[in-house]
């Protein structure tokens, strides 16, 4: 009973995922906040050329 006691003490697999998740869902929202980020900046520009195209004709 005793070495199952402490092999459950000493297993770390759990933590080891978990710790894998958060790595995982970080990156997900760097990647979600990057592409927010584009986005505007992207449709800045665009909006910029229309408005361009648009007083040239």
């Amino acid at each position: 009973m005793q070495k199952l006691v402490n092999r459950y003490i000493n297993d770390e697999s759990g933590a080891t995922a978990i710790e894998y998740g958060l790595i995982a869902a970080l990156i997900g929202v760097a990647i979600i906040v990057g592409a927010t980020q584009l986005g505007t900046q992207l449709n800045t520009k665009f909006n910029e050329i229309a408005t361009k195209v648009d007083s040239a004709s």
